[in-house]
């Protein structure tokens, strides 16, 4: 695989798949660790959710800056060890449990994310513009894609074992370890792309530092300061309104390059700024895998394993084993959860929440016990769906280019919004099949959700991408890269605000389908544009 390419290429993969294995890591075991009541932080499932979205949404909308940096002032390499450390750091203060710790440590995360994320990528585009390997580009970002997917894959496995033998701390500081040896890889393999460590700095044209932080980053500051002290929520809590305050300077700046563009230039930003605005909706329903889906597969998702499987997962200490108890004997202090009644949190005692819809269970009866795999592990069907697909989907466009007819990249992307939808309804019919949710359903509802919705990413993430580049007038191509993030950190908290709704919903079908309501109206949209969109494309020469 290697033999073709560029000598950089392995260990930017490397690099890669160890530094997603870190944060998959962690985010697969987030949620669950901030919602645990003797060893996590005891959060509602609301508080929890809204922690995640403002915690995903901040790390990708770090990499704006990240970026700019970078690109005009420590070049590559010094941002990515930077920025590596930063999150190896973050990681590994998350084993400490203290609520101090778990916010520094989240800091550090998502201002580390923000230094390694897009330039990784960006010196791996720059080991590919020699004319030797020009033409390999975009073999060499598939091969780099499969790297991510395959640290998000693998992780899972290593974040239930440590956390069923040592505890949440282990696991997370195991994502810290991960982290630091993607970082010492980087390093080692310094002399392949060192060459390519070539800052920009700033040019003709380019806004100044002092100019985007006086037109964006000061009074987005501002804002979210305001909507934070503001009485009240008006959006659900202070980290949601002050988020979306926020983001208001943010949203007018771009609208404002649109209305003083040049003519050439209007129509290509137009195309951008509304694949921007509709791809926020796949970014709010796809990125509940680590909340609602979550959730899901925590407590409506039959998870027990018997037999050779059994023995099998807890040799691997893949497994937890429940025990059951009565309501009213609260044997442990450990099978408490919390409930909100009339907004006071009280605390509930009861036999592990997962016998509550377990009525096929054999072992309801008093100190029987059942093994469970550990509910992290659903994290890494979509990385699989990714590693199968992947080949599959590249084959039947490379298909559709050899006979000409291939779709146009709004068209792939409108597709993407469609397919994503259908995943959805496959949560609808869980629902239906458990009876909402009374009786535990098959981890296949969740495998097909997600097989389905990974056709959705892989017809949209890399599409925008590409769609930015492409379009982008080369003066401003940074700032549109960031208007490409904004977007999926928008979509992000948005998750985490339609996530923390959960609990609201007696019946959990109506919950997805306010999100299949969401996918289809973006996609809807879409096609109804798509015929201008195409027209500036083919105007600008551009599939």
């Amino acid at each position: 695989m290697w033999k073709k390419h560029p000598k950089a290429l392995p260990f930017l993969f490397f690099s890669e798949m160890w530094e997603r294995f870190g944060y998959y890591l962690m985010i697969g075991i987030f949620t669950l660790y901030l919602k645990d009541v003797k060893a996590g932080f005891a959060m509602t499932e609301a508080e929890s959710a809204d922690l995640y979205g403002t915690f995903i949404a901040l790390v990708f909308l770090t990499p704006f800056l990240g970026g700019l940096i970078a690109d005009r002032y420590w070049g590559y390499r010094k941002s990515i060890i930077i920025g590596g450390i930063l999150m190896g750091l973050g990681y590994c203060l998350m084993s400490i449990h203290s609520i101090a710790a778990l916010y520094a440590s989240i800091t550090l995360v998502i201002v580390g994310n923000g230094f390694f994320k897009p330039n990784i990528s960006t010196l791996l585009g720059n080991v590919y513009t020699t004319p030797q390997y020009n033409h390999q580009k975009d073999e060499g970002y598939n091969i780099f894609y499969m790297g991510i997917n395959v640290g998000a894959f693998v992780c899972n496995f290593f974040g239930a074992v440590l956390y069923n033998l040592l505890g949440w701390g282990a696991a997370f500081f195991a994502a810290g370890i991960g982290m630091f040896i993607g970082v010492l890889i980087f390093v080692i393999g310094t002399k392949h792309y060192a060459a390519f460590d070539i800052k920009k700095g700033v040019k003709e044209g380019d806004m100044s530092m002092k100019k985007i932080t006086a037109l964006i980053l000061l009074p987005s500051v501002l804002a979210g300061v305001i909507g934070w002290l503001i009485p009240g929520n008006i959006f659900g809590s202070d980290s949601t309104d002050a988020f979306i305050f926020a983001c208001i300077p943010v949203i007018i700046f771009y609208a404002s390059l649109y209305f003083n563009a040049d003519a050439e230039d209007k129509a290509p930003l137009g195309v951008l700024l509304t694949i921007f605005a509709v791809v926020v909706m796949f970014w709010a329903v796809f990125k509940q895998n680590g909340s609602a889906l979550n959730t899901w597969a925590d407590r409506y998702t039959d998870r027990s394993v018997s037999g050779t499987t059994e023995k099998v997962f807890k040799a691997v200490q893949f497994t937890q084993t429940l025990k059951y108890q009565k309501d009213s004997v609260p044997l442990y202090d450990e099978q408490f959860r919390l409930q909100k009644q009339n907004g006071v949190v009280q605390k509930e005692f009861n036999y592990p929440v997962y016998f509550r819809n377990d009525v096929h269970s054999k072992m309801q009866t008093e100190g029987g016990e059942l093994s469970v795999w550990s509910t992290n592990l659903s994290q890494s069907i979509n990385p699989a769906w990714v590693i199968l697909l992947t080949p599959l989907i590249v084959a039947f466009f490379t298909f559709l280019r050899n006979r000409q007819k291939e779709p146009t990249t709004p068209t792939k992307i409108a597709f993407g919004l469609f397919v994503s939808a259908l995943s959805v309804l496959v949560m609808i019919g869980a629902v239906n099949a458990g009876n909402n949710g009374a009786e535990k359903v098959s981890v296949w509802w969740l495998m097909g959700t997600y097989g389905v919705v990974t056709i959705g990413e892989l017809l949209l993430s890399p599409m925008g991408l590409s769609l930015v580049s492409k379009l982008s007038p080369v003066r401003i191509t940074s700032l549109m890269m960031g208007g490409w993030f904004l977007s999926t950190s928008i979509g992000n908290k948005l998750s985490g605000v339609l996530a923390s709704m959960w609990d609201t919903y007696e019946n959990k079908a109506n919950f997805f389908w306010l999100n299949f309501a969401l996918l289809m109206f973006a996609a809807l949209l879409l096609f109804l544009m798509l015929k201008k969109l195409n027209k500036v494309m083919k105007e600008r020469g551009i599939n």
